[in-house]
């Protein structure tokens, strides 16, 4: 039984969630521990990485050639 909470795996979504765990990671720090328990979180430097590679995704799937972002600049009076 599927739960009604539960979110679709899209390239979006993921982005949110890794957006989510920078922020958490942002505010709470990387690690912490309260008597004999600890939580380290995910590194941030993976985060930052896999955000990049997600929001290419999103960009690219949006995009209708493969010189969407690109700009042609003419320069004359020579």
């Amino acid at each position: 039984m599927a739960d009604n909470n539960e979110v679709p795996v899209t390239t979006e979504g993921l982005l949110n969630s890794v957006n989510s765990a920078i922020a958490a990671i942002t505010v709470g720090g990387q690690s912490y521990k309260i008597g004999s328990r600890s939580l380290t979180r995910a590194d941030l430097k993976q985060l930052y990485t896999m955000r990049n590679d997600l929001r290419a995704e999103v960009a690219a799937q949006g995009a209708s050639s493969l010189l969407d972002d690109c700009y042609v600049g003419i320069f004359s009076g020579r």
